[in-house]
């Protein structure tokens, strides 16, 4: 089964400790993924990326829960220089649309178009944060016929209510993926 590994907006703004958004302990996460990304069983790695214009709709000045971050083309916006993007084989960019959520890397439809190109059944899904851009990525994976694993050891939750990230795994595997700590083959 050709399998894609999906790593969620490993950037810099959701690192600790500067991170404009940091999320907890998003930082203890990058050797995981690094293993994960150069391991020869993926026919696809992706990352996906929060790309937001300086008027998205989600920041607080808009109106929106979060403080600014991610904006396009600034060093919080690019992928942590800890993720080894030499094992990256395409960047999805969400949220580029001052009124799109940019939770979902589906929202770009380059992401279902590029697994639907290599025949990719199978995703596992990590990075940051749990509670928010995997839990839906991972809805619309499922929703778009994928079979889908999280790697439980390669994922951080916000949290901004205690326990946010457990039940997003929770509902998740309410939804048919498989939440894990993968083995490398």
């Amino acid at each position: 089964m050709p399998e894609a590994l999906i790593i969620i907006d490993y950037q810099n703004d959701f690192i600790p400790p500067d991170g404009a958004l940091a999320v907890p302990e998003g930082d203890e996460i990058v050797q995981r993924l690094n293993e994960l990304a150069a391991d020869d069983r993926w026919d696809l790695v992706l990352a996906t990326r929060d790309w937001h214009p300086p008027n998205h709709g989600s920041f607080a000045e808009q109106g929106g829960p979060w403080p600014v971050h991610c904006v396009q083309g600034t060093h919080g916006a690019e992928l942590s220089a800890e993720l080894d993007s030499d094992r990256i084989d395409a960047i999805i960019d969400a949220g580029q649309e001052p009124d799109a959520e940019g939770y979902s890397g589906f929202e770009n439809e380059d992401l279902a178009r590029l697994l639907r190109e290599r025949g990719i059944t199978d995703v596992t899904i990590v990075g940051l944060a749990t509670d928010y851009c995997v839990l839906h990525t991972a809805r619309d994976a499922l929703a778009n016929g994928f079979n889908v694993t999280i790697d439980r050891s390669a994922v951080r939750p916000v949290d901004v209510e205690p326990g946010d990230g457990e039940r997003a795994l929770r509902e998740l595997e309410e939804l048919g993926a498989s939440v894990t700590s993968a083995s490398l083959r």
